[in-house]
């Protein structure tokens, strides 16, 4: 397994709002590398700089960084810069996935269903917004995730406030309409959509703390939904990935109303690997376990 992927870097920590995250996410793949015979070393890049990753002659790079400065393809480029392999998506499809506003954007472009969006600013017209979106609204940082600084806006209100906590995290700030249905979430690895993911938070609110701190949010997978439905959507998910130019793996969330219309939320192109993770979760429905699903994506490291 050594000589197999040489000297492993595994990147996580790092310096966004998502770093406790990523600490948990790394340290579970890191022990999961390890156990497999893997040459794996733990890198934090808040801590050390990146050049000393081509110094100390790693071969190749499992990114576990979460949110910006890891996942918006700032590090993807400075390996590409350096000539080191790495999991996961690239410089550009990296930087537009981590980007909600330009996100939404493609996928309109390309035809794929997502909310209807408005970006929020200091002299935003907040009666207008809220005639044009209706409510609940849902105010975030166009580059966070995790739900960080996010805010489900149920009145007219409060709608400036939201901005405002969205804004200490992001000068960006969009204001997603509400859709209603079944919050789902569709992993896949390569070119392989996973089981999906049914998500039921304490009243709909699948938040920060619901998301890794607590074991009130009920995950079912297999989802429940009919055969038929669930392949109709991976490939939705397949397809919003392609046009993004993602690949290796991912994690595409979405919202599927009552009368069956999909609507695409965001992308992830460096999902959570902690225990509450989802992408782990389905890929053990799949067949595979944490460790191989480790191996899997590490396999994936590549350039370009």
């Amino acid at each position: 397994m050594k000589a197999r992927f040489g000297k492993v870097a595994v990147l996580f920590g790092g310096s966004s709002a998502e770093r406790e995250v990523s600490l948990m996410s790394g340290q579970a793949v890191l022990a999961a590398l390890q156990g497999a015979g893997v040459d794996a070393h733990a890198f934090d890049p808040a801590e050390r700089d990146l050049h000393i990753l081509k110094e100390e002659g790693f071969d190749r790079v499992f990114i576990a960084l979460h949110g910006r400065g890891g996942e918006d393809g700032t590090v993807q480029g400075a390996l590409e810069l350096m000539g080191i392999p790495y999991t996961g998506s690239g410089v550009m499809a990296s930087a537009l996935s981590m980007d909600k506003w330009r996100t939404k954007m493609v996928w309109l472009a390309s035809g794929l269903p997502t909310p209807r969006y408005a970006i929020l600013e200091a002299d935003s017209d907040w009666d207008a917004v809220v005639a044009e979106l209706g409510l609940p609204i849902f105010v975030k940082p166009v580059h966070e995730g995790s739900s960080m600084g996010a805010t489900k806006v149920t009145e007219a209100g409060q709608l400036r406030a939201a901005w405002e906590l969205a804004a200490r995290y992001d000068s960006l700030v969009i204001a997603e309409e509400f859709v209603a249905g079944e919050e789902l979430t569709a992993p896949f690895l390569e070119d392989q959509a996973l089981p999906l993911v049914r998500i039921v938070a304490p009243d709909g609110n699948y938040d920060y703390q619901h998301k890794y701190f607590t074991d009130d949010t009920r995950y079912d997978c297999p989802c429940g939904l009919p055969a038929e439905l669930e392949a109709a959507l991976q490939a939705l998910v397949m397809k919003s990935a392609r046009v993004l130019g993602c690949r290796g793996w991912g994690r595409a969330d979405l919202i599927l109303t009552a009368d069956g219309r999909p609507y695409l939320l965001e992308m992830n192109t460096s999902p959570g690997m902690t225990g509450h993770s989802l992408v782990p979760m389905s890929a053990r429905v799949a067949g595979l376990e944490f460790e191989a699903l480790c191996l899997k994506i590490l396999e994936g490291a590549r350039l370009g």
